[in-house]
């Protein structure tokens, strides 16, 4: 069991230096609380059993799929239900949190790619 403690998101997200390695900020009912940095632009790939939640905190980023792109702004989130195949795109750095089981990998059908984080890493 883990300390009931706040999280400040700009301070957790002021730790992470990277793009797209998601980190575990906090759990709920199997469920995980993820941030992460978005830049470039990742795979396309969807994810068999999970449905993904994502918000935007700061910049911005498209989420691709494959009829439309929906551009994310500060504020405004998006669920993906599973199977529904996707690319996120950041033309710019954005600072995004993710609601989804613990069991998501966050390369979902492409097991084996460079991008594929499977131990996450808690803040």
């Amino acid at each position: 069991m883990h300390a009931i403690e706040k999280v400040n998101l700009a301070d957790k997200f002021g730790l992470i230096n990277d793009y797209w390695n998601p980190r575990i900020a906090g759990e709920l009912n199997g469920q995980q609380v993820k941030l992460a940095k978005f830049k470039g632009e990742f795979e396309w790939h969807h994810h068999e059993h999970e449905d993904e939640f994502f918000l935007v905190i700061s910049g911005q980023f498209e989420m691709h799929l494959r009829d439309k792109i929906i551009l994310l702004n500060p504020g405004e989130c998006l669920v993906i239900p599973r199977g529904t195949e996707h690319k996120p795109v950041a033309p710019i750095e954005a600072a995004v949190l993710m609601f989804e089981p613990a069991s998501t990998v966050n390369t979902g059908n492409l097991e084996n790619s460079q991008r594929t984080r499977a131990d996450l890493e808690r803040l």
